[in-house]
Order: C-alpha cells, then sequence, then structure tokens
C-alpha cells in the first residue's frame, strides 16, 4: 500500500535501509502534528518487525545523545542523522517506510491526519485504504459539536474558546439542521467575519469531515494530534502508537485550544513589511497560535508569533522562512528548525530581541 510512487533512492527508501539493518534507533522528530503522526507510523512498523527503538519530539530537536546504531530525523534535517524525512507531509512519507518495513503495521487514517496537520488534502491511496467517507458538518473531535467548536483550532471565530458562547452559537440551528447542513454554512459565515482574506480559504479544512472512528472526523483527529505535540508530546507518541489515552488526549485538545484562542485575542499584535507579529504569554502554546494568526487574522504571507524565548512562524506556499527565523535565533545564541514555511526557534533573549533579529534578518 505504498502511499506513493517515490523511487527507492529518495529520503523514505533511504531511510528504509538504513531501518534495516540497525539494531537500535532513535526517532527524533518536530513538535507538530505531522511529524509527531510520522514518528508513530515508524515506531509501530519498527515494533512489527521486533527493533527497539525510543521516540521523541521537540519544538526544536536536539541532536540526541543515544547508543542507537541509527538516528532518523523526522519533520527536520539534524546533522548527525542517519536519515531524515523532512518533506511535507513527512507523514505520507512515513506510511511509505513503514509499507516496506511491516505493510500489516500502517494506520492510513493515523498518515491522513498527519496529513491534514500538514494541510495537505486527503487522496491517493491512503484515503482508498483507510475507507474514510466525507458527511456534511464541521471537523470536530467530539460528538458534542458545541464542545468541539469550543476548542477547534480549525476554526478561530467569536464562540472559539467559549464553550458558552459555542452551545448557544448551535443551538440557535441545531432543532433545524439534523445533518448539520446549516451549522457549517454558520461556522464558514462566522470565521470569515472581520477575519483576513485567508479566513474563506482556512475555514474550508473545518466543513465536510471525513468520518473516522478514532476522535470522529479526520480534521478533529488531526487538531487532536497538532494539540498533543505542541502541549503534551509523551501522549501525543503513546496516541500515534496506538494506545488508548483517548480521555487525555482530548482534554489536552479542549485546554490547548482554548489557552490558544485566548492569547490571540490577548496579543500584542504588530504589521510589518510582509510579516505580521503576536506576541503573547510566555505559558501559550506558540505553534497552534501562530496557525490560528496565520489563518484568520494575518494580512500578510507570514505570521511570527512570540514570547520570550521561543518562536513560532506560519508562511504562505512559496514563502521562504528559513534562513530569517534561523539567522536570528542564531543572533541569540538559539537554534531553529524550519520546514516548508513553519518552524520554531528557541533562544536567549525577549520576544522584542528576536523580533529585531528577525527583522534584520529579512
Amino acid at each position: 500500500m505504498s502511499a506513493a510512487g517515490r523511487p527507492r533512492e529518495d529520503a523514505p527508501g533511504h531511510a528504509v535501509t538504513a531501518l534495516r539493518e540497525a539494531e537500535f534507533v532513535r526517532l527524533v522528530g518536530t513538535a507538530d502534528g505531522d511529524a509527531l503522526a510520522a514518528t508513530g507510523l515508524v515506531a509501530r512498523a519498527l515494533a512489527a518487525v521486533d527493533t527497539p527503538y525510543q521516540a521523541s519530539v521537540a519544538d526544536v530537536p536536539e541532536p540526541p545523545a543515544t547508543d542507537a546504531d541509527c538516528v532518523v530525523a523526522i519533520g527536520h534535517e539534524r546533522t548527525g542523522a542517519d536519515a531524515a524525512l523532512a518533506e511535507s507531509p513527512v507523514s505520507v512519507a512515513a506510511a511509505d517506510v513503514a509499507d516496506d518495513l511491516a505493510p500489516d503495521a500502517v494506520d492510513p487514517t493515523l498518515a491522513l491526519a498527519g496529513g491534514v496537520c500538514a494541510g495537505a488534502a486527503p487522496s491517493g491511496r491512503l484515503l482508498e485504504a483507510a475507507g474514510l467517507e466525507r458527511r456534511p458538518g464541521v471537523a470536530v473531535p467530539t460528538a458534542d459539536p458545541a464542545e468541539g467548536l469550543a476548542a477547534s483550532t480549525l476554526v478561530h471565530a467569536g464562540f472559539s474558546g467559549d464553550e458558552a458562547a459555542a452551545a448557544s452559537f448551535v443551538e440557535r440551528l441545531d432543532g433545524d439542521d439534523p445533518d448539520r447542513r446549516a451549522l457549517a454554512s454558520a461556522v464558514a459565515l462566522a470565521a470569515v467575519e472581520d477575519a483576513a482574506p485567508r479566513a474563506a480559504e482556512s475555514v474550508q479544512r473545518a466543513l465536510r469531515p471525513h468520518e473516522t472512528e478514532r476522535f470522529e472526523t479526520l480534521g478533529g483527529y488531526a487538531d487532536v494530534l497538532s494539540a498533543l505535540a505542541a502541549d503534551r508530546p509523551g501522549v501525543g507518541i503513546a496516541l500515534a502508537l496506538g494506545r488508548d489515552v483517548e480521555a487525555a488526549a482530548r482534554s489536552t485538545w479542549r485546554e490547548n485550544g482554548h489557552r490558544a484562542h485566548e492569547a490571540l485575542r490577548l496579543a500584542d499584535t504588530g504589521r510589518y513589511d510582509g510579516f505580521t507579529v503576536a506576541r503573547v504569554d510566555a505559558g501559550a502554546p506558540l505553534s497552534t497560535v501562530a496557525r490560528l494568526q496565520f489563518a484568520y487574522r494575518s494580512p500578510e504571507p507570514v505570521a511570527l508569533t512570540l514570547a520570550d524565548g521561543r518562536a513560532a512562524v506560519v508562511a504562505a506556499d512559496g514563502t521562504s522562512v528559513a534562513t530569517p527565523v534561523r539567522e536570528a535565533a542564531a543572533a541569540l545564541d538559539g537554534r531553529a528548525a524550519v520546514r516548508e514555511g513553519r518552524g520554531a526557534a528557541t533562544f536567549d533573549g525577549t520576544a522584542s530581541d528576536y523580533l529585531e533579529a528577525f527583522r534584520e534578518a529579512r
């Protein structure tokens, strides 16, 4: 069930060769939903062929101190790694790797959910293998649409982050909306009200979802993966491995969404030539806020979210931010990981310090 017909000399093929020869593997992923899903897919395949492994994810992964004879970087290019899966969506590449190692261990729905995290539309052999069908409504990981809308980070609207407001929003429609078509239309309208032009495109990811057994919908599943990668990567890895951690995962997703929506509303924002910036408190989930800022609030092609010591960035397709993100971090004795318009940085300094360095690097 190869997810895509890549030649074997490419990154997935090289990873397969390295993994087959390894006696102990270290998987080092970036802290985003796509890389988290990819880490789980490769780990499942390794477990199926009885190859011991360790797995971790981090915003900016460090070179691992390990006695593993094979290190695989997932979601980034890391010096010293024996193989890397770094092209988005990495979960699709990981499904190729897993398919070569242990075809029966591949979870196509997990791979598709990881792809959704990276902005990819479900399609191809993975979708055929998963057998998912679309339905009207909205993509949330809960049976209760109000609970789902309040915490969803696929949407940012007046009800976001407020369960009472979301319940009121749904109740106005529920009696006359058995298949939730009207709800989807209302969500789309709410999301574009007083929003950046990009919101009209962004909200489409939350509509007409694919149904799944785990987390109700594919988009909801993806939303949970992104939240776990940001806030509780250990639970995220357990989820990606198929463990029974759904309750903890939903709780983390709910808290992450509420915190992100509140942080975006309270952010100190600014607009510069080619990018917007949102400065938030230290405890805010930066990667989630950056995605919402880019999708619903930024009229520019780049959204930069900052807290003291940390940064997250999301950019439009075709807009390169790797150089300024890395150079700004290096100027403050920090490090960065950037992949196809999304990235994170850690550094020694304040949000203002990084903003100044980022502007200079651009």
